[in-house]
């Protein structure tokens, strides 16, 4: 037991063995900012004139959200209209799809939309606005 006791301390007084650190990969000052798209497609409210792309526009510009600021867009957030689209162009993740989808929803239910229309995702980065099909066959009963 005195021997293993008195290797332990000769071990412990000795030097400790140098290790080599790792080198950490450098981050280059210009670093590619990762860039997303996201559309949201109304073709088929604008087409009945249920809903007009432009006020859905000015909607998302004044309630997008960045650093907790609404219609604080500044470079990071990108807005613009393809006919009946609305393009969101977002840099390092700043804005989520479901944060899309849940400012969609907002404005229909402010425009009392809600009923009619829902929010689908027809693509991985694209959402389209359609009504709820609604089958009456057959509920008649006189």
């Amino acid at each position: 037991y005195r021997h293993r006791r008195a290797a332990i301390a000769k071990c412990s007084l000795s030097s400790p063995p140098t290790t080599q650190k790792a080198k950490m990969p450098t981050k280059s000052k210009a670093a590619k900012k990762k860039t997303v798209k996201f559309y949201v497609d109304c073709w088929q409210p604008v087409e009945d004139s249920v809903l007009d792309v432009a006020t859905f526009e000015k909607f998302l510009r004044d309630t997008i959200k960045v650093d907790n600021k609404a219609g604080n867009l500044g470079d990071k957030v990108v807005l613009s209209t393809e006919k009946t689209k609305v393009v969101v162009q977002a840099t390092d993740g700043v804005i989520a799809k479901r944060y899309l989808k849940y400012l969609t929803k907002k404005y229909l239910k402010k425009q009392q939309l809600r009923d009619y229309l829902h929010v689908v995702a027809t693509a991985k980065n694209t959402y389209e606005m359609r009504y709820f099909s609604i089958n009456s066959e057959g509920d008649d009963e006189a």
